[in-house]
């Protein structure tokens, strides 16, 4: 069956948008499960450390795993692994087995993240055209369907456990359909690794990248999984107000990365940088000194969107770097990143127990700052940009 009128890109776009569907399915849902285990945000917090934990052992070996395995076999095993460990979660009654299933989770979240941002990088290699943007753009289309899913779930009362298993067989069928006969791109760069590593390094450059996008890891990451209660907690208000948090979140996040690509290619990778860390600052601002909701929802909208290009400038520098094969620089950009993305916000939860959620989401404002500064690497690394200098 011959799907989206054979273009890679294509496969490419409904990849991140399933994967994000599948693993987007948990968040709106986590206020519903923190009562559900009656455990604090500390506890949820340090629950939720599952997930990266999970994700960084599988970091360490995930560019050999996707090296040797076709996307289609990974994206329709993957997807299912990750909606399998979301319906055992939803059943957890306390932090230890809600913690183990969320590990299982993050093993595949690993291997996908590298997956598909390495097929997006070859499909631009291919057609000469920038989608990594618009790719992480579906990935916040899938984020925001699971959102509004999750919410609407969550108002009628219909358990965590039963919104997982719905999902997760959706996700399955889709990804499973789609890439029963997909034919992979092939690798921008031939070389492989002299010898297996157990951790993937980063080089000097990847590790300013690393730098760079570290804020919007966090900004996404806290937003993500804090959004939901912070409305909760500081405004009492509905369900489904609740949900659109998150939901404003992934909505301006998706809309800024589906169009980011000209943009980039207009004003320049550092431009685009600059004005992102200035919109990720004003959101975190707003959000921290909301005095209604409202205010908060703003906050969420500026932080989904001066989060949103950030993450993929530097995957796609990351990819397109020759020093090393693809998949190194990758997964160690992802190594390292990711953690941040996964690790920083349930730390938070920790923060806002003594503090409050107001100074949890702060902590990202110093970030943000080094960010600000690191966005040169941009200019200095973007592969496009190097074409343009003749280097």
């Amino acid at each position: 069956m011959r799907l989206f009128h054979d273009s890679p890109k294509n496969y490419v776009f409904f990849g991140f948008f399933i994967y994000a569907v599948a693993l987007g399915a948990l968040f709106p849902r986590l206020a519903d499960l923190q009562t559900q285990m009656d455990i604090s945000k500390a506890a949820l917090g340090l629950a939720l450390v599952g997930l990266p934990v999970g994700v960084q052992i599988t970091l360490l070996f995930a560019d050999r795993l996707v090296r040797q395995i076709p996307l289609r076999l990974l994206m329709g095993l993957g997807i299912p692994v990750i909606g399998l460990s979301q319906c055992l979660a939803g059943l957890a009654t306390s932090p230890v087995p809600f913690f183990i299933c969320l590990m299982l989770g993050g093993s595949a979240v690993a291997v996908i993240e590298v997956a598909v941002n390495l097929e997006a990088d070859r499909v631009e290699a291919k057609t000469g055209t920038r989608i990594m943007n618009r790719s992480h753009a579906y990935w916040s289309f899938g984020f925001f369907t699971a959102s509004m899913v999750g919410a609407a779930f969550a108002q009628f009362a219909i358990s965590p456990f039963v919104n997982f298993v719905i999902v997760t067989v959706l996700a399955t069928l889709a990804s499973n359909l789609v890439f029963s006969k997909y034919t992979p791109a092939e690798r921008r760069h031939k070389g492989t690794p002299e010898k297996a590593s157990l951790v993937v390094l980063p080089s000097y450059a990847v590790s300013m990248l690393v730098l760079f996008s570290l804020s919007a890891m966090l900004v996404e990451g806290s937003s993500i999984d804090w959004s939901i209660i912070f409305m909760r907690d500081e405004f009492d208000t509905l369900p489904l107000v609740e949900g659109l948090a998150l939901v404003c979140a992934a909505l301006s996040q998706a809309v800024v990365r589906y169009f980011a690509d000209p943009l980039v290619e207009r004003f320049g990778p550092r431009s685009v940088a600059t004005a992102s860390v200035v919109g990720m600052g004003i959101g975190v601002i707003l959000v921290s000194c909301s005095m209604s909701p409202a205010m908060a929802l703003v906050g969420f909208l500026f932080m989904g969107g001066g989060s949103a290009v950030i993450f993929p400038l530097a995957m796609s520098a990351a990819a397109g770097r020759d020093d090393r094969p693809s998949e190194e620089n990758v997964a160690a950009l992802a190594q390292f990143a990711f953690a941040t993305f996964l690790i920083a916000p349930p730390l938070l939860g920790i923060i806002s127990e003594h503090y409050g959620l107001r100074v949890a989401f702060a902590v990202a404002l110093p970030f943000i700052l080094l960010s600000f500064l690191k966005r040169t690497v941009m200019a200095k690394t973007s592969p496009s940009e190097a074409d343009k200098t003749g280097t």
